[in-house]
């Protein structure tokens, strides 16, 4: 195989596929954690304690859990193209509804269905980059398509304060101008979904015979490889019972927990030194802009190095730190200097960790392990922000809740790195710290 056909097919992967899921992710995070800006009308609006807030950001992720496998198996079965669109439309309508809520009740159920309408994105997209990207080239896939998330907080934060300062219009405050906005991009996007995701790289057209024929056989080289892997799962219910996937999914639970903390409260963590809300949007920018930096760079190393254990041990002891100086910050550059940190930190470890299921996870093994690591995993993203309202109404401040997320993100760290042990004791191999 000439070395230029490789790098030519990798180059139109990255620009066909890569900007267009990055956009949906970007949007998708939008709508998830755009009610830590209306929560600075809105609770009081609608009679929400921190506590109740907590809850109820959270309660996305009960929605997204419990319907996240069953979700993942049909995408494997319809195709990404249409399961993906219909998943965008339903969570956009739901959203926009969200500006609607009249109460905490409301509030709850509304949190819950906007779970249950995302569920199957993320690990949909997952399992859709594994069907087009080799496994030299995943991490780095991965990293920029996670990149959204932080971009999504960089740029959405200051679009989102900006919003919050709009006067009242056609009867609706600017908390539900906030939800209603920012839900039209996402069904907008499903119909763009519909034309222009490709289910399989057989039925690219814009790759040439030679590039797709090589793509095609690559991937079918690997699949047989891992097949003939002693710890290879293809089947849905061995990868669900797999303890590789329960501990994929217990590393995971912290990174969330930590990511849904600092979308969710981030941006009322740092209002409470009196910013205004356009410039708290700007200052909860500013972690993310290093943090998708940091997440690229980091995930080439961990491509070019083949080494993925340490790629996500020492990211998460950094974001570890970032919460624990968080809860002693007493100054506003402290807190933004802190949360730099735990960006930094969550988003670096994440690619890495991505990369890791589809080493011995393949087809509808691949679907329901990748759904179950995200669907028990994506938890952490209640028990963060609901630790953090939950001790905020029993301390007054929110410090306990950070200390409790950097637990999380230290387990995190423990359970890979076993893992990492076990995995090289089964290969032979010493595990070894990434190397530069």
């Amino acid at each position: 195989m000439h070395p230029d056909l490789e790098s030519r097919v990798s180059r139109k992967l990255m620009w066909r596929i890569i900007p267009f899921v990055m956009l949906l992710y970007f949007v998708s995070f939008l709508d998830r954690v755009n009610v830590g800006f209306a929560a600075m009308t809105m609770n009081k609006a609608i009679g929400l304690s921190a506590t109740a807030f907590g809850l109820g950001g959270g309660l996305f992720f009960i929605g997204y859990f419990l319907f996240e496998v069953p979700s993942n198996l049909i995408l494997h079965r319809v195709g990404a193209r249409i399961w993906i669109a219909r998943v965008m439309i339903t969570w956009g309508i739901v959203s926009a509804i969200s500006a609607f809520a009249s109460g905490p009740a409301s509030f709850y159920v509304l949190r819950f269905l906007l779970g249950v309408a995302e569920a199957g994105f993320f690990p949909g997209i997952i399992l859709y980059l594994s069907l087009w990207f080799p496994t030299r080239q995943r991490a780095v896939a991965a990293a920029w398509f996670m990149a959204a998330a932080p971009l999504s907080t960089a740029i959405g934060s200051p679009v989102s304060g900006a919003i919050m300062q709009l006067p009242p219009m056609f009867g609706l405050a600017d908390w539900q101008l906030l939800y209603i906005i920012e839900a039209v991009p996402a069904i907008v996007l499903g119909f763009f979904v519909l034309k222009l995701l490709i289910d399989t790289p057989a039925k690219a057209h814009w790759l040439h015979d030679d590039e797709k024929a090589w793509l095609v056989g690559k991937l079918a080289e690997e699949a047989s490889e891992k097949r003939a892997h002693a710890g290879h799962t293809g089947a849905a219910l061995s990868a669900l019972r797999d303890p590789r996937v329960l501990a994929l999914a217990l590393i995971y639970f912290g990174t969330s927990a930590g990511l849904y903390t600092l979308g969710i409260w981030a941006p009322l963590i740092i209002k409470q030194f009196g910013f205004s809300a356009l410039e708290t949007g700007l200052l909860t920018g500013v972690p993310s802009v290093l943090a998708v930096v940091a997440m690229v760079l980091w995930a080439r190393h961990s491509d070019r190095t083949q080494e993925r254990t340490w790629h996500v041990v020492l990211p998460c002891l950094l974001a570890c730190a970032g919460f624990v100086f968080a809860g002693e910050a007493g100054s506003a550059f402290a807190i933004v200097a802190a949360l730099v940190l735990a960006n930094v930190g969550i988003s670096a470890a994440k690619a890495p960790l991505w990369a890791m299921p589809s080493s011995f996870l393949s087809g509808a093994g691949a679907a329901a392990g990748i759904a179950m690591i995200n669907s028990l995993g994506n938890l952490g993203g209640f028990v963060g922000p609901f630790a953090i309202g939950w001790l905020k109404s029993v301390t007054g401040g929110y410090a306990a809740g950070l200390y409790v997320v950097a637990g999380t993100l230290a387990l995190s760290a423990a359970v890979t790195l076993l893992l990492g042990r076990k995995s090289a004791n089964e290969q032979g191999k010493p595990l070894v710290r990434p190397h530069h």
